[in-house]
Parts: structure tokens; C-alpha cells; sequence
């Protein structure tokens, strides 16, 4: 999937830099990388023996602003990959109109077989390393696969012994240490504004929609619950354990307290158990795959009965199953624009630490709805104005904005 991903997003990205007539110099020097840091980082174990682990923080765009990005603690750290991943957040920044550009950074560690203790003094080696090359102004990290609030507690902390009290040097974090109201419930809510902006286009909405949501984490559970509070039939649920469906809709708040109190999908009474992998296909309007990569491919797109896809996953449908889907006229919101509400609560979060000054929830969720509005409106001028797929219309736009911000600043020089 690494390299999927990686291929995809080059693609995505020659093809916008083809469509926009850019010079080819330019399109190389968007390609690269600012920089490439990797660092030893070396601690005692719990039993007083050392070990070693590398960390690393590729920081790819810094044109529109100051690099962003997540820190994973990962055993299979493929280069490639986090360069692709630093290069999607150089565009999902400039997609949402967020003064950022991209960055990808973590340990190459197994974080469940280290104590937290470990973890900790980990985190600490890690943020003295790196600590005059991340920043308010320079490259601002937020939590991945394997890290969390807490991490960033402890990058936080370790930042601020060399540069003073610095809350804004990373986003994630606990409430009480500056974190944002509304951060955790930020993807899912982005992912229901983003599905509302493509439904008015096509004169519908939720409430009169049904819905199969393949993934029920944070993305996934809080996706279903904001859809199913506007009134839209979630007919379908899956997830790592199992799988459950209901033609007559699902009570989402009934099946968050099952999954709460036993763990797994499975036994609700809610509903019938179904084969997970036949949500994918199942007979909806608007399917939302919000688990892993790849999960569309040339095996099931044919399948495929939605007519909207929201990608609230990263890259869930390959190249081959896109051109399938658009041949049967299956609408793609793109995962660039999609899940981006994330990326857009981190740079309110950044935002209010700077001025000292919190938002209650309500003003976080207004501002979010906003930005999720007016990115689909540019996204849509751009489709309209290159003839292309939203895929291409959202990379377009980010292509463009970051290649004027680099021209504008005197990229030669």
C-alpha cells in the first residue's frame, strides 16, 4: 500500500502540474523536499540497558508557511512513504486555504512493546534532537498512528526547557495544556461539512440519504453519529471486529454503547451482522470509507452501488477503481478535501495559542464549517474551469496556490 499511496499522489500531481501549464523546473522544485532530518536517538530501557531507535521528520513545503504534520511511532518507517505523506499535507493544507505546508516525522519503534515510561524518555531523546528545527514559525507536529495527546505533552514540555513556554509548537494536545475544544470530533465533523457542501451541489441531503460507513474509530463513529443526528439513515456499519446492518437505519448512540462495553461490532441487537467485506458494495447512496488505503480497487469498483464516495480515509480508492467509478458516474469527494477537517481544528488550535486566547466549541465549529464551505466552492470553480474530476479540481488548486506563493517569493534565488 506504501507505495500505492506514494505513486498516487505523484500522479495526482504531474497530472495538476500538466493541467495548470506549469514550467517543468518549477514542477521538479515543488517535488523536492526543504529538508530531511534523521536523528539517533538513544535511551535506557526500564532494565537499565540502552537502545537505539532512529527518528526522523521529512519537512517538505515551507512557501505558504510554516511545515505541518504528524509524528508516528511505527515499526515499518518506509522513507518513500513519509515523503509521500509529507507531500499530501503540502496540498491538504493549501486545499483548505490553512497557511501551512507539509511535514511527516516519527520513530522507527514498536510503541506497544515499550512502557510509558520508555515512551516518554523516547519522546524527550526525540524532541532534543529536533528541537531548532520544528517551531511555531518553522514546523509545528501533531499526533499520528502511535502517538497521542500525551506525546505531545512531552514534546511540549521538552521544547519549552530550550525555547521558553511555547504551546504552539505542536497541536493535539491535551485540553488542559492549550489543546482546542472540538479537535477530537474535527475529522468526522469535517468529513459530515464536506459530505452537506457536495449534496447541496446536487440539490440533496443527508436527511433524505442512506449511508454505509466502513471504519468506526474516531473518524468513522463520529461521521455516523453527526450524520444520524441530521436525520440521515445510516444503514451500514464495519469495522475491524464485524459488521452490522440495517435497512431501516441504525441507532448510531445505541451501537457507540455496545462497541463501548463489548469491544467489537459484533452481537448488537440493533441489527444484522453482515460480511464486513460486502459493506463496500452495499445498496446506499453515499458510502464513506473511513478505515484504510486501497480499500477500492479494480475487484470491487464495478460492484460499487453508492452514488457519492466521501473519502474520509487516506487514498481509499486506487487509480484503476477511479476510472471505473467515474465511467459508472459515481461522484468522489476526495480524500485531500475530505478529511482535511483535521488539519484545519490543528491550525484553529495554533492559532488560539498564539493570541493566548480560546474559542468556545461552537465558534471552533463555525469557523470549521466555513473553511470546509468555501475550500468546496474553490475546488469546485477549478473542475469548472479545467473540466476535471473533483480529484483534479482539489489538486489543482493546491497545486496552484503553493506554485504562486513559491514564484511570488522569488523561487530561483
Amino acid at each position: 500500500m506504501a507505495m500505492n499511496a506514494l505513486a498516487a499522489t505523484n500522479r495526482n500531481f504531474r497530472h495538476a502540474a500538466r493541467i495548470l501549464g506549469l514550467d517543468s523546473k518549477l514542477e521538479k522544485s515543488l517535488l523536492i523536499p526543504f529538508r530531511e532530518i534523521k536523528v539517533e536517538c538513544t535511551i535506557p530501557k526500564d532494565d537499565g540497558t540502552l537502545v537505539s531507535y532512529v527518528g526522523f521528520r521529512v519537512q517538505h513545503d515551507n512557501s505558504r508557511g510554516p511545515m505541518k504534520g504528524g509524528i508516528r511511532y511505527h515499526p515499518e518507517v518506509d522513507p518513500d512513504e513519509v515523503n509521500a505523506l509529507a507531500q499530501l499535507m503540502t496540498w491538504k493544507t493549501a486545499v483548505a486555504d490553512i497557511p501551512y505546508g507539509g511535514a511527516k516525522g516519527g520513530i522507527g519503534c514498536m510503541p506497544g512493546d515499550l512502557s510509558t515510561s520508555e515512551l516518554e524518555r523516547l519522546t524527550r531523546v526525540f524532541t532534543q534532537k529536533i528541537h531548532d528545527l520544528i517551531g511555531v514559525n518553522m514546523d509545528v507536529p501533531a499526533p499520528d498512528m502511535g502517538t497521542n495527546a500525551q506525546t505531545m505533552a512531552w514534546i511540549l514540555d521538552e521544547y519549552s526547557k530550550f525555547h521558553g513556554h511555547s504551546p504552539a509548537v505542536v497541536t493535539g494536545k491535551p485540553i488542559d495544556l492549550g489543546g482546542s475544544l472540538g479537535r477530537d470530533a474535527a475529522t468526522g465533523r469535517g468529513v459530515v461539512y464536506a459530505t452537506e457542501a457536495l449534496l447541496a451541489e446536487h440539490g440533496q441531503s443527508i436527511k433524505d440519504l442512506t449511508f454505509a460507513i466502513q471504519g468506526f474509530g474516531n473518524v468513522g463513529s463520529w461521521s455516523a453519529r453527526l450524520i444520524h443526528e441530521r436525520g440521515g439513515k445510516v444503514i451500514a456499519v464495519s469495522d475491524i471486529t464485524g459488521a452490522v446492518k440495517n435497512p431501516n437505519g441504525i441507532d448510531i448512540l445505541s451501537l457507540l454503547n455496545h462497541k463501548e462495553a463489548t469491544g467489537s461490532l459484533n452481537n448488537f441487537d440493533g441489527g444484522d451482522a453482515m460480511d464486513p467485506n460486502e459493506l463496500l458494495v452495499e445498496d446506499c447512496d453515499v458510502l464513506i470509507p473511513c478505515a484504510l488505503g486501497g480499500v477500492l480497487n479494480r475487484e470491487n469498483a464495478e460492484k460499487v452501488r453508492a452514488k457519492f464516495i466521501i473519502e474520509a480515509a487516506n487514498h481509499p480508492t486506487d487509480p484503476e477503481a477511479d476510472e471505473i467509478l467515474s465511467k459508472k458516474g459515481v461522484v468522489v469527494l476526495p480524500d485531500i478535501y475530505a478529511n482535511s477537517g483535521g488539519v484545519t481544528v490543528s491550525y484553529f488550535e495554533w492559532v488560539q495559542n498564539i493570541q493566548g486566547f480560546m474559542w468556545d466549541e461552537e465558534k471552533v465549529n463555525k469557523e470549521l464549517h466555513r473553511y470546509m464551505t468555501r475550500a468546496f466552492g474553490s475546488i469546485k470553480n477549478m473542475c469548472q474551469m479545467h473540466n476535471c474530476s473533483l480529484r483534479m479540481g482539489a489538486f489543482t488548486l493546491a497545486v496552484n496556490r503553493v506554485a504562486r506563493a513559491t514564484v511570488l517569493r522569488g523561487w530561483e534565488a
